[in-house]
């Protein structure tokens, strides 16, 4: 099946590299990289553990953005629901670095994925402290999710972000100024550079993501509860949030809670069933993966998977 989806999304990609051309000549921006529309990956991981995988899936790229869902996992299992006095579950109908909304909100950005918020959960995870240290509580709990294997850090991200990334220091001044930020500006600031630098590929985002099917626990213990109860809020704040102001659109094609990234990549849960990856480098108008996204569309009109229902059901038998 997946072989398939790879072959009608790489047959689709010059339709695709066409609408994008129009789209950067409609909003004065450079068109896109020809090559980029070449470049198509995805990988799945099912509940009962078994990977498979087609396409350009052993091809690393930094996850950027995708970092945050990991992030929001570990603020949500350190303060509970006290974390959302700090931050929002809304929508944003702003770009993803906006600051004028979080000067409308006080401090307080719209929800975990605009970088406003993110931002505000790494200065919550600065705080945690522990073996993993200020700047690597993301990259352990992916080391532990990747059962032990550490993954490496992209440096020109690491780079690109220390001696940029002014807007970011901005806004974390402008939620410390209202009281929403509680450690050093730069600490904070190289929390979020060491995440968003995590490099992986296809199969170990899909194999990453896998703690989002913990929605209906076999043991009726404590933790497990907990992590099940986390799971299904981190899956909500993807599906209004995931996609930045393209979460609409997204949940229209492919009708799954999904996190995208700008380094190409998308991590898409099918609750009950499977951790999905996709990558593809050219990125649309909001940010997210062309090609990426068409995949997901594609696989999800395959296999039937939706948070909405199903669009097939089986035919009853006659007696």
């Amino acid at each position: 099946m997946l072989d398939d989806v790879v072959g009608r999304v790489r047959r689709a990609a010059p339709d695709v590299y066409d609408e994008a051309v129009e789209e950067a000549a409609a909003s004065g921006k450079p068109a896109p990289r020809r090559s980029d529309f070449d470049k198509f990956g995805i990988a799945v991981f099912l509940r009962n553990g078994d990977l498979s995988f087609s396409g350009n899936a052993s091809v690393g790229f930094p996850v950027q953005s995708i970092s945050k869902v990991f992030a929001l996992e570990l603020a949500l299992e350190a303060l509970g629901e006290a974390l959302w006095k700090r931050v929002g579950r809304d929508p944003s109908g702003d770009p993803f670095n906006s600051i004028i909304d979080l000067e409308r909100a006080k401090g307080v950005p719209r929800n975990p994925f605009i970088n406003a918020g993110a931002l505000v959960i790494c200065d919550i995870l600065v705080g945690l402290g522990g073996r993993a240290g200020p700047n690597h509580q993301v990259v352990d709990l992916v080391r532990r999710l990747l059962d032990g294997e550490t993954p490496s850090l992209n440096p020109d991200i690491m780079a690109s972000d220390r001696t940029g990334g002014d807007l970011n220091r901005s806004m974390m001044f402008m939620s410390r100024h209202h009281g929403n930020l509680t450690h050093p500006v730069e600490k904070v600031m190289d929390a979020y550079i060491h995440q968003c630098a995590i490099t992986l590929d296809c199969r170990s985002l899909a194999k990453a993501g896998r703690f989002l099917l913990l929605d209906a626990p076999e043991d009726e213990d404590s933790v497990t509860i907990a992590a099940a109860r986390r799971a299904r809020r981190v899956l909500s704040i993807m599906m209004l949030c995931g996609q930045y102001d393209g979460s609409g659109d997204f949940a229209y094609r492919v009708g799954l809670p999904a996190k995208s990234g700008v380094g190409g990549g998308i991590l898409a849960i099918a609750p009950h069933r499977a951790s999905i990856a996709v990558w593809s480098p050219a990125l649309d108008p909001k940010g997210n993966s062309w090609l990426g996204t068409l995949g997901l569309e594609l696989l999800a009109s395959e296999t039937d998977w939706s948070v909405f229902g199903a669009a097939r059901r089986p035919l009853s038998k006659k007696s």
